[in-house]
């Protein structure tokens, strides 16, 4: 660390991300590691993450920026007398897991880690961190990093925290998209106003390699054209898509979008940027009718995704980058740009919001142990949210976790493995 404390100015891609803490659960059968190593190799490895240790402060200007004074992290050390086989059953994301997590209401620490032990010895890791301090890419490399203190072994590579350079605007700048209403909607005060939270429920659907080769197969095959193969993320999001569009019984007319995360770490330079320890994600916004997405192919749905996507380049990032610049001023003229991220209650009907995990070094994550027999995010309220992860099944394939309202989950449940495109 730093002689003295070193403040960091959030970057325009730290505004635009999730303004809370995002909780992660990770369950690892025995041998594992005694609480006592993880907790002296999480001190090691957070030297090089001193971002975690941090505080959110406000700096001279009204700014809210990142204090790197090594204040440290949360942990909490819970024993649990049953197994881990016995509880893991339960442990998914339609169960009430919050006794294996820290709190995310009113915590000034970055990152809390609940270590909760079952008399087996096996282990649920109960994880938060603060989505402006880094995204979820930061955060696989961030664990794969502790887990290789914790065996011994020096990093394979080191974070790379100079989010100035990451964020340096062009010269001249040139904006050349529409980010103040893109990612960004203009701050409205209304001290009347009061949120009206929906009950919402999340369920995990696991698809298998069969399934998703199927898929991809299907998809190909409608494809007219040969050069295009589309990836596993696209075929299982094109279905998704149509499977919560049918359940959820929308108007035919209507429209429905799909807010798709894209990681801008192969979009923009330098090239360390690959190992970046921060926010640098985007989003694309393919948009479809509703009848388009129920009676078109699974190859045109999956089309719609894939341009959109491909819309968010070097060229967009880049746009994005000269934005944050232009606008790093705007805190101080009280006309605060506030993030389209969905706040928890939030009913996104007709639209989705999807993230993918599939890229994520989950497999890497090995304390000693092996890699985690569970791993997904908890209970979410956000009714359209859909999370893409890697199962945890020797088996292989996907695991999809989607949040919708009470009444919409039978009919999900029951098509969600059905590939026939004749839907009622």
């Amino acid at each position: 660390m730093p002689a003295e404390d070193v403040i960091i100015p959030l970057t325009i891609f730290d505004k635009a991300a999730f303004d809370f803490q995002v909780a992660v659960l990770y369950a690892f059968k025995p041998p594992m590691p005694s609480n006592e190593v993880l907790k002296d190799a999480l001190s090691k490895v957070l030297v090089y993450y001193p971002h975690l240790a941090g505080r959110f402060i406000k700096d001279d200007l009204g700014r809210t920026c990142i204090i790197l004074n090594n204040a440290g992290v949360r942990i909490t050390e819970t024993y649990i007398p049953v197994t881990l086989a016995e509880q893991l059953p339960s442990i998914n994301p339609s169960k009430d897991v919050n006794h294996l997590l820290p709190p995310v209401e009113g915590v000034e620490e970055m990152l809390q880690i609940q270590l909760n032990r079952y008399a087996c010895g096996g282990l649920v890791i109960g994880e938060t961190s603060h989505h402006r301090v880094a995204d979820g890419q930061s955060m696989s490399s961030f664990f794969v990093a502790w887990a290789r203190m914790v065996r011994g072994l020096d990093l394979e590579s080191l974070p790379y925290l100079d989010r100035l350079a990451v964020s340096q605007p062009r010269n001249p700048p040139n904006i050349e998209f529409d980010h103040a209403s893109i990612e960004f909607k203009k701050t409205t005060v209304n001290p009347d106003t009061t949120s009206v939270f929906s009950p919402i429920e999340t369920l995990m659907i696991t698809y298998s390699t069969e399934f998703i080769d199927n898929l991809k197969a299907k998809v190909n095959r409608e494809n007219c054209n040969p050069h295009q193969r589309y990836s596993t993320f696209e075929c299982l999001l094109s279905h998704t898509w149509k499977k919560m569009t049918q359940a959820r019984g929308l108007d035919p007319e209507e429209s429905t979008q799909v807010r798709v995360s894209v990681n801008g770490r192969a979009r923009i330079k330098p090239a360390v940027s690959m190992e970046y320890f921060g926010n640098l994600v985007l989003w694309a916004y393919p948009t479809l009718k509703v009848k388009e997405v129920l009676q078109e192919s699974h190859a045109y749905v999956s089309k719609a995704i894939h341009d959109e996507v491909v819309r968010v380049d070097s060229r967009y990032f880049k746009s994005f980058i000269d934005f944050g610049a232009a606008s790093k001023d705007v805190d101080n003229k009280g006309d605060d740009l506030e993030a389209t991220a969905p706040e928890f209650g939030n009913t996104l009907c007709p639209n989705l919001e999807v993230d993918s995990w599939l890229r994520f070094q989950f497999h890497d994550l090995d304390f000693g142990g092996g890699s985690p027999c569970a791993m997904f995010p908890p209970n979410i309220p956000v009714e359209g949210l859909i999370i893409l992860l890697p199962t945890c099944s020797e088996d292989g394939g996907v695991d999809v976790v989607v949040s919708l309202l009470p009444e919409h989950v039978p009919l999900f449940k029951q098509i969600s493995h059905s590939m026939d495109d004749e839907l009622n």
